[in-house]
């Protein structure tokens, strides 16, 4: 058994050295020195058959009666160049075998060491093995029966004895015209079968009125749609000739779309016609046209005077009044050793190319090449398989080619999305870190117009891998402790602060374990969203949570009351109305910046209060993608029972470090893969149709606390963004103000209470404007008169219904609240 498997092996290599579809398994050096060899020979062999037609009836006589010791040629009696080795050779293949065809031996040895030594690599040997020797029998064949009278005094015949015998076998038995006939098909065959433009050949030969002069015109228009029928009415001269017409010719001919002009480059022929045919031609010299392009000018427009044209208004900057914020610099990272540059080694990529082809060969799986990309942490084996392989069967050597390698993560990509191939990453022995540092020093970081850059780590192709966080527009982070999970946080927090100004983004941070985002309280007055009454700008209480997910979504809904107002369609189109003084500032219109809810341990927030939390959040991520609220959710259990259908449904990014089991890869991304990956940083991002292998970008807390202690120093607010006050669930009394503390009570709220009963309009806007406070405090005094009996419940963007008709009836129901407050 072991001998069939080793003479099969043999086998095999044989044929490869022949350039068929596999791959030589010799040293590159053995092959180079056998295409050199094979090189010299073909010299050789021109040079004795060039030198036998002058030498060879010098030789002949020696050559038929060859005695020992003559071959060594120590008397020099014979006269070939190339000596008694290159006469003997050249009198057998040249007078014995082929005649002059034989040159195609040596032209052939010659082509095979191109193919060895690599000088052309697309040759394919064993087509043109066939195609040299059917030359070479036909035309030995040929020139033995039509040669002859042109060499009457050689000593040998053209064709050779073999051309001479099968010329006498064929013409004895199918007599001249046969042999002829089958000289010709044979050529024809050939011809064809080395080029279509045979046909056409032929066709010419055998209707040359068809092809007189014709030249193809194709003429298509600048939205790519064709013209030509319009050129294509007259008919040609051959469909004249022919009776047929121009479409049936163009039917026949396959060029729908082509017109046939029947003319030259130098004249065209201008025909008169009868009805009984041609009368007469008249050559006339085709002139070149000279095209001149001439682009009229534009009238002029009549410019009517506006205010704006006398009295342009400045935009607003929205950066105000922290123009002088200086954004954090590079310095405050750290730089690693051969930061971002990927170090190659030869041998470890060798030794695994040599593993995967040991592996698909042992299974019978061929493949003509492999192309290695080496990344930061993974290198990725591009196979391009032979002809009839099945993909499967490769997907399904995952194992043993891990077993292999003895190496963890390797993952097979099959077929790899626009490539003809099939990807197979094996970790480097020696991964590099990716530092936040080598990417936001990049172009593509730096020169970047998104909205909300989130730029992640490193491909398997050292390019810098960068998303915006407002296109995707929530983002599920998924992984197993200690993969990566807080660094891949705190890699997305980083690129915003690199980034954005206090007044465009703000942040609002969740974190059940504490710990996590500590970090970031001192920027809290900078980039920190908070709700009014809460003593830590970071939300580790769960009941806060709750309150804080309920203020945003209150927050939304207003947002999309000011768009409504102003018929904008997302945040974008409002800012850019409020930079160009298009909204009235008196109604309440202020600068929206972006804000972004990081959520860590999710699971320990739907385990301690389920749907209390999934409703909000499903809520924000269904409508607050318009009004600038994006959400980044991170948890290490990524189960059904944590990620429920409702939440991926309206999270389309997808981030994934290492999971332990395939079934978690299967709840993050809806495929294997994350199951598949090393750890350390190495992650799958998912937003769209296909995952892409990232290696997410490091960045440690003494990095953190140096971007966060340079903001502090910067100008900025002295207060974290109040969040409105979350909707109550509670159902609100409207009898004597029940359910309201006068000690709570805002200073403004008699004023206002007053203000709203002699207006009879119960807004919020109104309270802004009439005594000059921000949206939050109008909102909080609208509550309480709500509380209080003074007003009804919101209805949407329209005013609430004034409940207090006199000033009488309020002097009394403020006399309820001080008594009550007292008691």
């Amino acid at each position: 058994m072991s001998q069939k498997k080793s003479s099969k092996k043999s086998g095999t290599s044989l044929m490869e050295s022949l350039g068929m579809k596999f791959q030589f398994h010799l040293s590159e050096r053995f092959v180079f020195t056998l295409g050199f060899i094979l090189f010299a020979v073909g010299i050789y062999l021109l040079l004795a058959f060039s030198s036998y037609f002058t030498t060879g009836e010098a030789d002949q006589s020696i050559v038929t009666s060859l005695q020992e010791g003559e071959v060594e040629n120590s008397t020099h009696s014979f006269q070939n160049i190339c000596g008694s080795i290159g006469a003997i050779i050249s009198h057998f293949l040249i007078a014995k075998c082929f005649g002059i065809a034989a040159y195609l031996i040596p032209a052939f040895i010659i082509l095979m060491s191109l193919k060895f030594t690599k000088a052309y690599k697309n040759i394919n040997l064993v087509k043109s093995f066939f195609i040299f020797a059917l030359a070479m029998l036909w035309c030995s064949v040929a020139f033995a029966k039509f040669l002859p009278p042109l060499f009457p005094d050689t000593i040998y015949n053209p064709g050779g004895d073999h051309g001479l015998y099968s010329a006498q076998f064929l013409e004895n038995m199918l007599g001249t015209p046969g042999l002829i006939a089958i000289l010709a098909v044979v050529a024809l065959a050939f011809l064809t079968y080395m080029s279509a433009e045979t046909i056409y050949t032929v066709q010419h030969i055998l209707n040359p009125l068809k092809f007189i002069k014709k030249v193809p015109l194709i003429i298509t228009n600048n939205l790519g749609e064709d013209t030509s029928g319009a050129t294509g009415k007259s008919q040609s001269l051959a469909s004249v000739l022919s009776g047929s017409s121009e479409e049936e010719e163009e039917e026949d001919n396959g060029l729908s779309t082509t017109v046939e002009l029947d003319n030259s480059e130098a004249e065209e022929e201008k025909e008169e016609q009868h009805e009984f045919g041609v009368i007469r031609k008249r050559p006339t010299k085709k002139k070149d046209v000279e095209l001149e392009v001439e682009v009229g000018a534009n009238e002029e427009r009549a410019h009517s005077k506006t205010v704006n044209d006398e009295v342009p208004l400045t935009p607003i900057n929205p950066k105000e009044p922290f123009t002088r914020y200086q954004y954090p610099n590079l310095d405050l990272l750290k730089r690693y050793d051969n930061d971002g540059k990927p170090v190659i080694d030869m041998d470890e990529l060798n030794a695994n190319k040599k593993q995967i082809e040991k592996v698909l060969n042992s299974f019978g799986v061929q493949i003509r090449d492999v192309k290695a990309t080496v990344g930061p942490t993974i290198t990725l084996y591009e196979i391009t398989p032979a002809e009839g392989v099945r993909i499967s069967r490769i997907r399904n050597l995952g194992d043993d080619i891990a077993l292999s390698l003895a190496a963890l993560g390797i993952r097979i990509i099959a077929p790899i999305p626009g490539k003809g191939t099939i990807g197979i990453e094996v970790p480097n022995k020696k991964p590099n870190i990716v530092s936040m540092r080598s990417i936001l020093d990049s172009k593509k970081f730096k020169e970047t117009t998104m909205e909300l850059p989130i730029v992640l780590g490193k491909t398997i192709t050292n390019e810098v891998f960068m998303v915006d966080l407002a296109k995707i527009p929530h983002l599920l982070v998924a992984g197993a402790t200690g993969q990566g999970k807080s660094v891949g946080l705190n890699a997305i927090i980083t690129s915003l602060l690199y980034k954005k100004h206090p007044k465009e983004m703000k942040l609002v941070l969740i974190d059940p374990k504490k710990v996590e985002f500590s970090v970031y309280a001192p920027i809290a007055n900078h980039f920190m969203a908070t709700v009014d009454d809460d003593e830590e700008p970071i939300i580790t209480d769960v009941t806060k949570v709750v309150r804080t997910l309920k203020s945003l979504c209150a927050l939304m809904d207003h947002r999309y009351d000011m768009l409504k107002m102003v018929k904008a369609r997302n945040i974008k189109e409002y800012n850019q109305k409020y930079v160009n003084r298009e909204l009235n500032l008196a109604e309440g219109h202020e600068y929206m910046p972006y804000i972004v809810v990081v959520i860590d341990e999710f699971g320990d927030l739907i385990m301690t209060a389920g749907k209390e939390i999934e409703l909000p959040i499903a809520r924000i991520a269904q409508l607050a993608r318009a009004v600038g609220i994006h959400m980044v959710i991170a948890t290490q259990r990524p189960t059904t029972s944590i990620i429920t259908g409702n939440i991926k449904a309206n999270f389309p990014g997808r981030m994934a470090f290492k999971v332990s089991a395939m079934i978690d890869s299967r709840t993050i991304l809806d495929r294997p893969g994350a199951n598949q990956l090393v750890g350390r940083g190495d992650m799958l991002f998912l937003s769209g149709s296909e995952p892409v292998r990232v290696q997410c970008a490091f960045i440690d807390t003494p990095e953190v606390e140096s971007i966060n202690n340079f903001i502090v120093n910067q100008p900025g607010p002295i207060a974290p963004m109040e969040l409105p006050e979350p909707v109550s669930d509670e159902p609100s009394s409207m009898e004597g103000g029940v359910g309201v503390e006068s000690s709570k009570l805002d200073p403004l709220f008699e004023e206002a209470a007053r203000a709203i009963i002699l207006t009879q309009q119960g807004s919020t806007s109104m309270i802004q404007r009439r005594f000059s406070i921000g949206y939050n405090r109008a909102g909080r005094l609208m509550d309480q008169l709500e509380k209080a009996g003074v007003v009804g419940q919101a209805q949407g963007s329209k005013p609430r219904e004034v409940l207090v008709t006199d000033e009488n009836s309020l002097n009394s129901l403020i006399t309820n609240l001080r008594a009550s407050g007292a008691a």
